[in-house]
């Protein structure tokens, strides 16, 4: 038998869990072909690699990423292959790029998502999820990719931006475009219940959504209503829709927020593991760093975004409705939507993705800060921000706790997954994430045991997300590899300095070519558009 790879000399952890042991990986037609225990023998390969006891582990499995439109711009995607991961779970928080059927949404979709999905400039050429995926795989990439189809698309694509609830009618047309989604291709479905437009759906709504998962046993992935005040309640929500529905749930980002969860991580455990005492399929990710990041106009009123991109700006322009905008976010004055300003507090928010001369000086700064330098009210100074930022700015919010951190990483139900964003000074999950991992928590506070947070990387996910071939080195799996140096790994992306690759990656394979050699970015775009 031809073998096109050789590992050798490597301690392989095999992403279930089980303890490393030593031995060498081959690879033949972009498969695992053979696990060799010990010494190789006699064993001819094409390319014969001595890793010299590093770490052979699976590639990691990103089960939230934001790289929808980015990687038609920047296909090697190196922010992410150089942190070890193979794979990319797309269409994340109810935004996936398709289907788009609505006249001039293209445009506007991607200017309400520039914040999230990053500007890019790009010939929309696709309006349903095959055609979206065929142009991925028309354009190459590095790291295999899947995607979810998105709530706040299918609402967008029926209703616009709109508010208002949708009639028998409408609510059908929804639930029959997440079907076809899901015949194109689609893994699973998402929704992000603080964004706009999907801010504005029902429990009713969401349910029925969800339900069209059951048949095909694809899992509901979502970003509740609220992380904060009201996560008990918005939990319920989501386990609730599990029960009757009898779909699989994955909680986006897992984390408890502000003052008033503060603390509580183990309460949220202890109610993931009720759901699944009661029979409910729940897991969730992490991203491991005490800040979130998302985009900066969530901090306004849902009705600001409920006519479009273009009306948002007008009332952003407006005085009467900026004054409105200022009352209904500092008095709280509307019900059941999760207010990240007051929340959060102004001198936590940093501005992000700041392109404009007036404007990039204070990137990076806190909205605190910049209002007070500027003599401003901090509701005035984000309506300015996005007014002559044209809507594209993110914000980096600091909300979390390093206990409640450690307490969420160490429950077995939880992966690691990056929530990255693109833009002109990223959060430095997007650039670290993994690496972050296996060198703070495991090798220097020991959290996790290294093949514990592997598994949380690799065989976790593939079983979340249904990737039979992928997350365990075994032979006839797919040969989606990487290659670390456990004494040296490090995460290097910080606040300041956020786009820095990551240290102690040697190599990442995908379907058997490099994508990463010798720490270095290659020209490969080997990787698989996965489709259910």
């Amino acid at each position: 038998m031809n073998i096109d790879l050789l590992l050798k000399n490597a301690h392989i952890v095999d992403g279930t869990g089980a303890p490393w042991f030593r031995g060498s990986v081959t690879v033949r037609n972009g498969k695992i072909s053979s696990i060799v225990r010990g010494d190789t023998g006699d064993v001819k390969a094409q390319k014969i690699i001595d890793v010299k006891g590093k770490v052979v582990a699976p590639g990691f499995i990103d089960t939230h990423s934001h790289s929808d439109l980015q990687l038609f711009e920047s296909p090697l995607l190196a922010p992410k292959v150089h942190q070890g991961i193979t794979t990319e779970i797309l269409g994340q928080d109810g935004f996936s790029m398709a289907p788009m059927h609505r006249d001039g949404g293209a445009e506007e979709w991607q200017r309400h998502l520039s914040g999230l999905a990053g500007d890019v400039t790009l010939d929309w050429s696709w309006d349903d999820t095959a055609s979206y995926l065929d142009a991925v795989e028309e354009n190459g990439v590095a790291p295999n990719v899947a995607m979810l189809v998105g709530h706040g698309t299918v609402r967008y694509n029926v209703l616009g931006m709109s508010n208002c609830t949708p009639n028998e009618a409408e609510l059908n047309e929804m639930a029959d475009l997440v079907t076809a989604a899901l015949n194109d291709g689609a893994i699973g479905f998402s929704t992000g219940l603080v964004y706009s437009p999907q801010v504005n759906a029902s429990t009713h709504e969401v349910q029925t959504l969800a339900a069209q998962l059951a048949p095909y046993g694809r899992p509901f992935v979502a970003h509740i209503r609220s992380e904060g005040n009201e996560m008990w309640k918005a939990l319920d929500e989501f386990i609730d829709i599990g029960a009757e529905e009898d779909v699989p749930l994955h909680l986006s980002h897992y984390k408890v927020i502000g003052g008033a969860k503060k603390g509580h991580a183990d309460r949220a455990n202890h109610l993931l593991e009720s759901a699944r005492d009661r029979g409910v399929d729940i897991t969730a990710e992490q991203y491991p760093y005490l800040a979130g990041n998302t985009l900066l106009s969530a901090v306004l009123p849902p009705w600001v975004h409920a006519d479009g991109p273009d009306r948002a700006l007008e009332y952003l322009a407006d005085d009467k409705s900026r004054e409105r905008i200022r009352k209904d976010i500092e008095e709280w004055r509307i019900d059941s939507w999760e207010n990240q300003g007051p929340r959060t507090g102004w001198e936590n928010i940093d501005v992000r993705n700041l392109n404009t001369d007036i404007w990039t000086d204070y990137e990076g700064a806190s909205v605190a800060a910049i209002a007070d330098e500027l003599d401003q009210n901090p509701v005035e100074t984000v309506c300015d921000l996005l007014y002559d930022e044209n809507l594209t700015p993110s914000m980096i919010l600091h909300t979390l706790n390093e206990d409640d951190v450690r307490k969420i990483m160490q429950y077995e139900r939880v992966g690691i997954a990056t929530d990255g964003l693109f833009g002109t000074e990223p959060h430095p999950r997007t650039y670290g994430t993994y690496p972050r991992v296996l060198g703070k928590y495991v090798r220097e506070e020991g959290v996790l045991l290294l093949e514990e947070a592997i598994r949380k990387m690799t065989s976790l996910p593939a079983r979340v997300m249904d990737l039979d071939s992928k997350g365990v080195i075994r032979p006839g799996m797919d040969a989606d590899l990487v290659v670390f140096d456990p004494a040296f790994i490090t995460d290097t992306a910080t606040y300041d300095r956020p786009r820095q690759h990551p240290r102690g990656v040697q190599h990442v394979i995908v379907n058997g070519e490099f994508v990463v050699r010798d720490s270095e970015t290659t020209s490969a775009t080997p990787g698989d558009v996965i489709r259910a």
